[in-house]
């Protein structure tokens, strides 16, 4: 071998092993710093050993009865002997703290100890496992016995079972789409996006519309817009990382703004009987993070530049074909029959979005006399959206067979197929589960309530700014939207009179916050599905993704600010939409001159 071709071999390997060792270093600091702030928490913070009690609101009467011992039903079962007193504080108002670190910070410390991890090692797995017994041992007060309890009891067999719906339905999509590659649907598609999509923009722009127009719950639109796309976007060299922001970009921000949708049912039950949709309908505007979400993808596609890490992905795809910039996800790479039609794509995507949703609302009561709009508010999209994939897997290996496009024996190899392509999703949603139950059970909710209480004295007009913080970071700590709004809305109504301007901005503010710390959080179970449905490494989606999510947050956080000034939606996402071209011509301005140093 020429001296050389050995020389770069050694060279090569000393980077490589360099870049290990650096890389092991790094992940020893960042685990003695997490290690040493777990000592130091269990010496210096502890919770009062009582908190006011939640059920009752620190009152001591009972919330079902309202203190009467009875209900319209008969005897209360929730209050002490039919007395109207608490159950839960046995009338006191007081409880004991299960921790003695519940409702302070701390709550908030498990999430962030496996965000860091997963961001400075790269290993989302182990990341997430760390975080997890982290809250166990911070909740049992470091008990061995107390700690494996929790993390079994009320984090892994809780999470699977919260979350046992979802997993039927990523398990029934994973096997469409392998059903669909092996008829050769895919493939048909591809080719027919080669003569018909001709461009990057064309591909991306498609790619985003799509997203935007499956409005009807973000699991859904997640996954179905990856299977659909990806012969596209790879067609044109498009990164699986960029492929995933654009998913992820349209999933939960459309979501979030449409009012058919499962996150506006969520949104309207944590609401006034009757008020939730009507509330969510008047924030749709104030929506900032959501709006400038889609203005700042559509600008930077036709600007036709990349920033941060995404530049680096965009790069390796154009110029090496390299899709993945690392180990290939997913099993694309199969024999595939050569009946394929695009039809074979479209009628299995078109019968899973209609069952899904007639599913959706079914469960929802529409049956049973309630119109569309309650029966949406009302559905259970774990129980739906599985509901309507079994139906829809049956009809498509039906057609499939009768095509025959492929055998018998072909659709029920893909049972397996499907499944396999889906358990990494499956593991991070239930880890990711896992965290936020253990954030739970520390209080995190109470402590956050705590903050915002604080904060709505004196600083009314920045309030929506403020709200939309603490829904970023508790939404990117804990990897829920939901539960973030959850948490927060309650708390917005009652701080806002009812017939305030102030009162919507700053719910739509608590649900922007929300989807925004979503969006940005590796923990996140919309960002995992994004990343599945892309089939994309989950690491490279959230590296990539984050300053893209950030610069829009940035922006939106000013224009709360103006919003509770001016309160007039359209003038300040006039100025918002402006604010956003100027930032990206400005931030294209910056890197094509570091791109000239480079040289």
């Amino acid at each position: 071998m020429p001296l050389f071709l050995l020389r770069k071999k050694e060279f090569y390997f000393m980077e490589k092993t360099k870049n290990k060792k650096s890389k092991l270093i790094a992940t020893i600091i960042v685990g003695a710093v997490l290690a040493l702030t777990l000592v130091l928490c269990s010496i210096f913070v502890k919770a009062p050993e009582t908190h006011e009690c939640h059920e009752c609101g620190g009152t001591g009467i009972c919330a079902t009865c309202d203190g009467e011992g009875n209900t319209d039903d008969g005897i209360c079962a929730d209050c002490v002997n039919n007395t109207g007193k608490c159950a839960a504080c046995d009338g006191t108002g007081y409880v004991e703290s299960e921790s003695r670190y519940s409702e302070t910070f701390i709550a908030l410390l498990p999430p962030i100890i496996a965000i860091v991890l997963a961001l400075v090692t790269k290993e989302v797995y182990s990341s997430l496992f760390v975080g997890i017994l982290a809250g166990a041992l911070l909740y049992s007060n470091y008990s061995f016995l107390g700690g494996m309890d929790a993390l079994i009891n009320q984090g892994l067999i809780t999470a699977v079972s919260d979350t046992a719906g979802i997993f039927v339905f990523l398990v029934i999509l994973g096997i469409i789409v392998a059903l669909v590659n092996k008829a050769g649907g895919s493939a048909a598609f591809g080719k027919w996006a080669k003569t018909h999509i001709k461009s990057r923009i064309g591909a991306t722009v498609a790619t985003f519309f799509l997203g935007v127009l499956i409005f009807i719950d973000d699991y859904f639109n997640c996954l179905t817009v990856g299977s659909v796309m990806r012969p596209v976007t790879d067609s044109h060299k498009i990164s699986r990382s960029k492929l995933a922001y654009i998913i992820d970009a349209t999933a939960a921000p459309v979501c979030m703004i449409a009012p058919i949708s499962s996150w506006a049912a969520a949104v309207a039950s944590y609401t006034e009987d009757g008020q939730g949709l009507k509330l969510f309908i008047n924030a749709i505007p104030y929506n900032f993070y959501s709006l400038l979400t889609f203005v700042f993808i559509i600008a930077i596609t036709l600007m036709k530049f990349d920033y941060g890490p995404m530049k680096l992905h965009e790069q390796r795809a154009i110029e090496k074909g390299d899709l993945f910039s690392g180990k290939k996800v997913g099993t694309d790479e199969e024999t595939v029959s050569s009946k394929g039609k695009v039809i074979d794509l479209i009628l299995p995507i078109v019968i899973l979005i209609g069952v899904c949703v007639f599913a959706l609302v079914y469960n929802g009561g529409i049956l049973n006399g309630s119109d569309f709009i309650t029966a949406f508010s009302d559905t259970d999209a774990t129980v739906g959206l599985p509901w309507g994939a079994i139906i829809a897997l049956v009809i498509t290996i039906i057609y499939l067979i009768a095509r025959k496009v492929i055998s018998f024996k072909d659709a029920m190899e893909a049972i397996p197929q499907g499944f396999i392509a889906m358990v990494p999703a499956i593991l991070i949603l239930t880890f990711a589960t896992s965290l936020k139950n253990m954030t739970g059970l520390l209080g995190a909710k109470y402590f956050v309530k705590g903050i915002m209480d604080n904060a709505a004295a004196g600083l009314n007009n920045f309030l929506p700014a403020i709200i939309f913080l603490v829904a970023l970071a508790l939404a990117f700590a804990t990897g829920t939207s939901w539960g973030t709004f959850g948490i927060l809305i309650p708390i917005v109504t009652a701080i806002f009179p009812t017939d305030s301007k102030l009162l919507i901005i700053g719910i739509s503010a608590c649900l922007a916050g929300a989807v925004c710390g979503d969006h940005c959080s590796p923990i996140s179970d919309t960002t995992i599905m994004s990343s599945a449905g892309a089939q994309c490494n989950h690491i490279n989606h959230v590296s990539t993704q984050l300053p893209y999510a950030l610069t829009v947050a940035g922006i939106s956080f000013v224009s709360y600010i103006l919003a509770g000034f001016i309160q007039n939606a359209y003038i300040v996402l006039a100025i918002s939409v402006v604010a956003t071209i100027g930032v990206l011509f400005a931030i294209k301005a910056i890197t094509k001159k570091e791109k000239v140093k480079a040289k």
